[in-house]
């Protein structure tokens, strides 16, 4: 018999990929993996051409799957990748417990150990080990006590040592609590690396797609006011520091890439009661256009059925989307304080004068 396990990787990863290939024609499995552009995301913000200052990151990779978290961020700053493997690694050291805080990070920042020398994930373990000299079942045996959190048994400790395994290495193993296969960290970059590929060639393409997957986290209230307030409002999430909700720090990621996006030099248009898609992002002119469902309370279902009856014939008053698309007052009040209910008489009712 033979067992199969399937992960889910990158949740919306390969959502976006989809989405991106629809948008530019490209093949993702096409694309290179040791594209020059697309590697320095990870190291500088050059590519975007926008300097760390006003990025407020060394980085250029938010918005990439696996390396646009702040923590992740400073994994690059620190090790400065140039390679897709050592990209990987990173990975491995970012998916492990233990593995690069109070471990990897202090051995590198050392110079005690190299990038690539420094354990990142299991199979590290019993490849070194195996070039050590020890027995493959042997050096089988340390990694899985060692990803296991279990760390390395004194008998074991000293047949490492008589083959020559450094101090630091077998301390570092055992510090360790829980390490990624290294099979799921490649998975993870191949997907990230394709999606920030699209992000240095196809930009617009990118914001599509990413904001599309979180079109209900989107505000477009306040996205559409521009950089001076999306600066504002980042500013007062960071003095909120670790007192954010879990709604606020996912604004943060969308008003962070929202700047980004501006700084870029593109736009974004206010939502448009006929020409807005009702959950997609659209690409237009030099910017994008928000879907219905980006405007903050008013939802996806609602945004289909507003879709729904406009396609069977234009909206003759505000009334008259209340009724067709069978929108609450909620939802009439949203779209009035967007400006998308401007030229729209309240009622059909004609009034007439003697």
């Amino acid at each position: 018999s033979r067992l199969v396990k399937l992960d889910i990787l990158g949740h919306d990863d390969p959502t976006v990929i989809r989405m991106l290939e629809d948008l530019t024609g490209i093949d993702a499995k096409q694309i290179p993996f040791d594209d020059k552009t697309t590697m320095s995301l990870f190291s500088s913000t050059e590519a975007l051409g926008l300097t760390p200052e006003e990025l407020g990151s060394q980085v250029g990779t938010f918005g990439i799957p696996e390396f646009g978290t702040k923590f992740v961020r400073q994994m690059l700053e620190d090790t400065t990748p140039s390679t897709f493997s050592e990209l990987v690694r990173i990975s491995g050291f970012s998916h492990g417990t233990d593995v690069w805080l109070n471990n990897a990070q202090d051995l590198i920042k050392a110079g005690t150990a190299k990038l690539s020398e420094a354990i990142s994930a299991r199979d590290d373990i019993m490849m070194y080990l195996i070039h050590k000299g020890l027995e493959p079942q042997l050096a089988f045996k340390i990694m899985e006590g060692v990803r296991k959190g279990k760390g390395v048994k004194p008998e074991d400790v000293e047949k490492m040592k008589a083959n020559n395994v450094p101090e630091w290495y077998i301390e570092s193993c055992q510090k360790i609590k829980y390490m990624f296969p290294k099979a799921h960290a490649v998975a993870y970059v191949m997907m990230a690396f394709r999606i920030a590929y699209c992000k240095v060639h196809y930009p617009l393409a990118f914001y599509a797609s990413y904001f599309t997957v979180r079109a209900t986290e989107f505000d477009a209230d306040i996205v559409v006011q521009g950089e001076k307030v999306l600066r504002s409002q980042l500013a007062d999430f960071e003095q909120k520091g670790n007192m954010m909700t879990a709604k606020e720090k996912g604004m943060q990621t969308i008003f962070e890439m929202a700047l980004e996006m501006y700084l870029r030099g593109f736009s974004f248009r206010r939502v448009d009661l006929y020409a807005s898609h009702a959950t997609k992002f659209l690409i237009v002119d030099n910017g994008l256009l928000p879907p219905l469902a980006s405007l903050q309370g008013l939802g996806d279902a609602a945004a289909r059925n507003i879709v729904q009856a406009r396609e069977e014939r234009p909206f003759s008053s505000v009334e008259d989307i209340r009724v067709r698309a069978r929108a609450s007052k909620t939802v009439i009040d949203i779209l009035q304080s967007h400006g998308c209910l401007n030229n729209l008489p309240e009622t059909d009712q004609i009034m007439l004068f003697a």
